[in-house]
């Protein structure tokens, strides 16, 4: 069974609506650079993480570790809270967090994120944002 752990650096950005402007008169959508610039880091450390082997084909199961860095300016009292787990980050949502990762996976690890059966994806605070990445081959 194949598995594979990887970790993206700074805080966790969720995935951006897409943006509409007009080109000549005609409609066109994009994606925001700040997601785009993430899903590009993202895959540059999947594609670490994979060591040249080829994208997955199979089915597969991914938990997403969110880990948000905790204001400055919060008391002392605040930040052990939120280390405790008291206290829980409320952006990005976890939904477009598992969006962008995924997103930024595509054709790296997978083929297609249609390939994930089993998605799980969980936030909290730590002394510093990052998001750890783990998944595995689905065993039958």
């Amino acid at each position: 069974m194949f598995t594979l752990q990887f970790t993206i650096p700074g805080p966790p950005i969720g995935k951006g609506r897409p943006r509409f402007s007009s080109v000549g008169g005609r409609p066109r959508s994009y994606t925001p650079a700040v997601t785009r610039d993430y899903e590009s880091l993202i895959a540059a450390r999947a594609a670490e993480a994979m060591a040249g082997r080829e994208p997955l084909q199979t089915p597969l199961t991914v938990y997403i570790y969110a880990s948000m860095s905790i204001p400055l300016s919060w008391s002392k009292a605040k930040r052990q809270a939120a280390l405790d787990g008291d206290i829980y980050p409320a952006r990005p949502d976890v939904d477009n967090i598992a969006k962008t990762v995924l997103d930024g996976m595509n054709g790296v690890i997978y083929e297609d994120d249609a390939q994930v059966t089993y998605l799980k994806v969980s936030k909290k605070y730590a002394e510093e944002g990052m998001v750890t990445v783990w998944l595995s081959e689905n065993l039958k």
